[in-house]
Protein backbone atom coordinates (compact mmCIF):
# COMPACT_ATOMS: atom_id res chain seq x y z
CA UNK A 1 0.00 0.00 0.00
CA UNK A 2 1.58 3.54 -1.02
CA UNK A 3 2.16 5.90 1.71
CA UNK A 4 0.33 9.22 1.24
CA UNK A 5 2.84 11.82 1.82
CA UNK A 6 0.59 14.95 1.61
CA UNK A 7 -1.35 13.77 5.01
CA UNK A 8 -0.58 15.97 7.75
CA UNK A 9 -0.02 13.20 9.81
CA UNK A 10 2.92 12.01 7.35
CA UNK A 11 4.56 15.18 8.11
CA UNK A 12 4.22 15.65 11.83
CA UNK A 13 5.82 11.57 12.18
CA UNK A 14 8.69 12.09 9.59
CA UNK A 15 9.38 15.58 11.69
CA UNK A 16 9.75 13.37 14.67
CA UNK A 17 11.32 11.15 13.57
CA UNK A 18 14.15 13.47 12.17
CA UNK A 19 14.12 15.13 15.51
CA UNK A 20 14.82 12.04 17.30
CA UNK A 21 17.66 10.93 14.74
CA UNK A 22 19.50 14.33 14.65
CA UNK A 23 19.38 14.49 18.04
CA UNK A 24 20.41 10.85 18.30
CA UNK A 25 23.54 11.60 16.24
CA UNK A 26 24.45 15.41 18.14
CA UNK A 27 24.51 13.28 21.48
CA UNK A 28 26.51 10.60 20.23
CA UNK A 29 28.99 12.96 18.37
CA UNK A 30 29.01 15.13 22.03
CA UNK A 31 29.68 12.07 24.28
CA UNK A 32 32.58 10.86 21.71
CA UNK A 33 34.24 14.59 22.19
CA UNK A 34 33.57 14.68 25.39
CA UNK A 35 37.27 14.28 26.54
CA UNK A 36 38.58 16.14 23.77
CA UNK A 37 36.31 19.41 24.94
CA UNK A 38 37.36 18.55 28.63
CA UNK A 39 41.26 18.81 27.50
CA UNK A 40 40.43 21.71 25.56
CA UNK A 41 38.57 23.51 28.32
CA UNK A 42 41.61 22.88 30.68
CA UNK A 43 44.29 24.38 28.15
CA UNK A 44 42.62 27.37 27.83
CA UNK A 45 41.47 28.15 31.26
CA UNK A 46 45.21 27.34 32.48
CA UNK A 47 46.62 29.06 29.33
CA UNK A 48 44.85 32.35 30.42
CA UNK A 49 45.75 31.57 33.99
CA UNK A 50 49.18 31.69 33.32
CA UNK A 51 49.41 34.68 31.17
CA UNK A 52 48.16 36.78 33.91
CA UNK A 53 50.60 36.08 35.98
CA UNK A 54 53.23 36.79 33.41
CA UNK A 55 54.00 33.54 32.37
CA UNK A 56 53.83 33.44 28.51
CA UNK A 57 56.07 33.65 25.38
CA UNK A 58 55.44 37.23 24.71
CA UNK A 59 58.53 39.43 23.26
CA UNK A 60 58.42 43.03 22.67
CA UNK A 61 55.58 44.63 21.71
CA UNK A 62 53.81 42.32 19.64
CA UNK A 63 50.83 40.02 19.99
CA UNK A 64 50.30 37.60 23.00
CA UNK A 65 51.93 34.53 23.09
CA UNK A 66 50.72 31.59 25.36
CA UNK A 67 52.87 28.81 26.77
CA UNK A 68 52.73 26.15 24.11
CA UNK A 69 49.57 23.13 24.69
CA UNK A 70 51.98 21.26 24.76
CA UNK A 71 53.87 22.38 27.55
CA UNK A 72 51.11 24.53 29.73
CA UNK A 73 50.21 21.16 32.09
CA UNK A 74 53.66 21.32 33.75
CA UNK A 75 54.01 25.23 33.58
CA UNK A 76 50.82 25.47 35.21
CA UNK A 77 52.18 22.30 37.75
CA UNK A 78 54.97 24.58 38.24
CA UNK A 79 53.92 28.12 38.80
CA UNK A 80 50.18 27.90 40.52
CA UNK A 81 51.61 26.55 43.65
CA UNK A 82 48.62 27.03 45.36
CA UNK A 83 44.96 26.79 44.77
CA UNK A 84 42.20 28.65 46.44
CA UNK A 85 38.33 28.44 46.44
CA UNK A 86 36.80 31.39 48.77
CA UNK A 87 32.97 30.28 49.70
CA UNK A 88 31.12 33.92 49.28
CA UNK A 89 28.45 35.03 51.07
CA UNK A 90 26.02 38.24 52.23
CA UNK A 91 28.93 40.00 51.52
CA UNK A 92 31.89 37.77 53.63
CA UNK A 93 34.08 35.11 52.98
CA UNK A 94 32.71 31.94 55.23
CA UNK A 95 35.04 29.70 53.76
CA UNK A 96 38.30 28.84 52.66
CA UNK A 97 38.62 25.76 50.90
CA UNK A 98 42.29 24.73 49.68
CA UNK A 99 42.38 22.69 46.16
CA UNK A 100 42.02 19.04 47.88
CA UNK A 101 38.97 19.66 50.42
CA UNK A 102 37.32 22.01 47.04
CA UNK A 103 37.78 18.31 44.97
CA UNK A 104 36.11 16.37 48.14
CA UNK A 105 33.46 18.50 48.68
CA UNK A 106 30.19 17.33 47.81
CA UNK A 107 28.66 21.25 48.00
CA UNK A 108 26.91 22.63 44.98
CA UNK A 109 29.29 23.27 42.00
CA UNK A 110 32.53 21.87 43.77
CA UNK A 111 34.41 18.82 43.14
CA UNK A 112 36.36 19.65 40.54
CA UNK A 113 39.52 21.24 39.87
CA UNK A 114 39.16 25.11 40.73
CA UNK A 115 40.33 26.35 37.56
CA UNK A 116 37.13 24.79 36.26
CA UNK A 117 34.46 26.48 38.27
CA UNK A 118 31.97 28.18 36.33
CA UNK A 119 31.96 31.97 37.22
CA UNK A 120 28.70 31.75 35.36
CA UNK A 121 26.53 29.25 37.77
CA UNK A 122 28.54 30.51 40.93
CA UNK A 123 26.87 34.03 39.55
CA UNK A 124 23.60 32.68 39.65
CA UNK A 125 23.88 31.03 42.31
CA UNK A 126 24.52 34.69 44.44
CA UNK A 127 21.84 36.54 43.17
CA UNK A 128 19.55 33.28 44.00
CA UNK A 129 20.82 33.99 48.05
CA UNK A 130 23.18 30.62 48.05
CA UNK A 131 26.84 30.95 48.70
CA UNK A 132 29.22 31.30 45.53
CA UNK A 133 32.65 29.63 45.24
CA UNK A 134 35.69 32.58 44.03
CA UNK A 135 38.43 30.43 42.87
CA UNK A 136 41.94 31.83 43.31
CA UNK A 137 45.33 31.05 42.17
CA UNK A 138 48.80 31.53 44.12
CA UNK A 139 52.28 31.92 42.33
CA UNK A 140 55.39 34.30 41.93
CA UNK A 141 56.18 36.94 39.22
CA UNK A 142 59.79 38.31 39.61
CA UNK A 143 60.16 37.00 43.33
CA UNK A 144 56.94 38.35 44.30
CA UNK A 145 53.49 36.66 44.69
CA UNK A 146 51.12 37.18 43.12
CA UNK A 147 46.91 35.90 42.76
CA UNK A 148 44.78 35.25 39.86
CA UNK A 149 41.13 35.82 40.41
CA UNK A 150 38.96 35.00 37.34
CA UNK A 151 36.36 37.49 36.55
CA UNK A 152 33.30 37.25 34.21
CA UNK A 153 30.59 39.93 32.72
CA UNK A 154 28.81 41.34 29.79
CA UNK A 155 30.04 43.06 26.61
CA UNK A 156 27.42 44.99 24.18
CA UNK A 157 26.54 41.37 22.68
CA UNK A 158 27.82 38.55 24.95
CA UNK A 159 29.30 37.57 27.64
CA UNK A 160 33.05 38.77 28.71
CA UNK A 161 35.96 37.18 30.86
CA UNK A 162 38.87 37.67 32.44
CA UNK A 163 41.37 36.81 35.16
CA UNK A 164 43.77 39.51 36.77
CA UNK A 165 46.84 39.07 38.41
CA UNK A 166 46.94 41.31 42.02
CA UNK A 167 49.43 41.57 44.71
CA UNK A 168 48.89 41.45 47.87
CA UNK A 169 48.07 45.22 47.90
CA UNK A 170 45.86 44.86 45.12
CA UNK A 171 47.99 46.00 42.56
CA UNK A 172 47.29 44.41 39.18
CA UNK A 173 50.68 42.68 38.14
CA UNK A 174 48.96 41.14 34.58
CA UNK A 175 45.69 40.79 33.29
CA UNK A 176 43.92 38.37 29.99
CA UNK A 177 40.33 39.73 28.84
CA UNK A 178 38.19 37.76 25.99
CA UNK A 179 34.63 37.66 24.54
CA UNK A 180 32.07 35.80 23.00
CA UNK A 181 30.96 38.17 20.21
CA UNK A 182 32.37 41.49 20.21
CA UNK A 183 32.26 43.73 17.06
CA UNK A 184 35.69 42.89 15.46
CA UNK A 185 38.18 46.07 15.17
CA UNK A 186 36.13 47.55 18.63
CA UNK A 187 34.48 45.47 21.47
CA UNK A 188 36.46 42.59 20.65
CA UNK A 189 40.17 44.46 21.12
CA UNK A 190 39.91 43.85 24.92
CA UNK A 191 41.77 40.79 23.56
CA UNK A 192 44.66 42.88 22.32
CA UNK A 193 48.06 42.79 23.87
CA UNK A 194 48.01 46.68 24.33
CA UNK A 195 44.60 46.77 26.23
CA UNK A 196 45.41 44.06 28.90
CA UNK A 197 49.30 45.64 29.22
CA UNK A 198 47.66 49.09 30.22
CA UNK A 199 46.23 47.35 33.54
CA UNK A 200 49.64 46.76 34.57
CA UNK A 201 50.63 48.51 37.99
CA UNK A 202 46.74 49.78 38.15
CA UNK A 203 45.99 50.06 41.87
CA UNK A 204 42.30 48.79 42.98
CA UNK A 205 41.93 50.27 46.50
CA UNK A 206 42.93 53.71 47.90
CA UNK A 207 45.50 54.21 51.00
CA UNK A 208 42.21 53.69 53.46
CA UNK A 209 41.57 50.30 52.04
CA UNK A 210 38.36 51.97 50.10
CA UNK A 211 37.97 49.02 46.74
CA UNK A 212 37.82 51.82 43.72
CA UNK A 213 37.94 49.30 41.02
CA UNK A 214 39.27 50.12 38.00
CA UNK A 215 37.24 52.40 34.83
CA UNK A 216 37.54 52.13 31.40
CA UNK A 217 37.23 55.87 30.39
CA UNK A 218 36.94 57.79 27.23
CA UNK A 219 37.75 61.06 28.82
CA UNK A 220 41.09 59.71 30.75
CA UNK A 221 43.43 62.53 30.17
CA UNK A 222 46.35 59.51 30.69
CA UNK A 223 46.65 58.38 27.23
CA UNK A 224 49.89 56.48 27.81
CA UNK A 225 48.60 55.40 31.58
CA UNK A 226 51.52 56.16 33.10
CA UNK A 227 49.69 57.14 36.08
CA UNK A 228 48.47 54.57 38.46
CA UNK A 229 46.63 55.60 41.38
CA UNK A 230 44.02 57.50 39.26
CA UNK A 231 41.45 53.89 39.11
CA UNK A 232 41.11 54.50 35.24
CA UNK A 233 43.01 53.06 31.70
CA UNK A 234 42.49 54.77 28.68
CA UNK A 235 38.90 53.85 26.79
CA UNK A 236 39.12 51.64 23.33
CA UNK A 237 37.49 54.24 20.14
CA UNK A 238 34.05 53.04 19.33
CA UNK A 239 33.77 50.27 22.15
CA UNK A 240 32.08 52.03 25.09
CA UNK A 241 29.55 49.59 25.79
CA UNK A 242 32.31 46.91 25.92
CA UNK A 243 34.57 49.28 27.94
CA UNK A 244 31.72 49.77 30.52
CA UNK A 245 31.32 45.75 30.43
CA UNK A 246 35.07 45.44 31.54
CA UNK A 247 35.13 47.96 34.20
CA UNK A 248 32.10 46.64 35.81
CA UNK A 249 33.40 42.90 35.52
CA UNK A 250 36.40 44.16 37.81
CA UNK A 251 34.68 46.45 40.20
CA UNK A 252 31.66 43.42 41.21
CA UNK A 253 33.53 40.71 40.96
CA UNK A 254 37.52 41.74 42.12
CA UNK A 255 35.77 43.52 44.95
CA UNK A 256 34.57 39.78 46.52
CA UNK A 257 38.14 39.00 46.86
CA UNK A 258 38.49 42.15 48.90
CA UNK A 259 38.36 40.81 52.56
CA UNK A 260 40.70 38.10 51.48
CA UNK A 261 43.55 40.50 50.57
CA UNK A 262 42.83 42.78 53.80
CA UNK A 263 43.35 39.52 56.00
CA UNK A 264 47.28 39.08 54.00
Amino acid sequence: MAINTEKNSYTILFAVAMVVVVGSLLAFTASSLRANIDENQRIEKQQNILYAMGVNGNEGTGDITFVSTAEVADAFATNVEEQLVLEFKDGKIINTLSREDFLKSKAEGAGKEPYLVDIKKEQAKAKSGKSRFLPLFKGTQNGETVYVAPIRGKGLWDAIWGYVALDKDMVVKGAFFDHAGETPGLGANIKQRYFMDDFYGEQLIDKSGTFKGIKVAKGNNDPKNEIKDDYEVDALAGATITGDGVSAMIKNDLKLYLPFFQSL
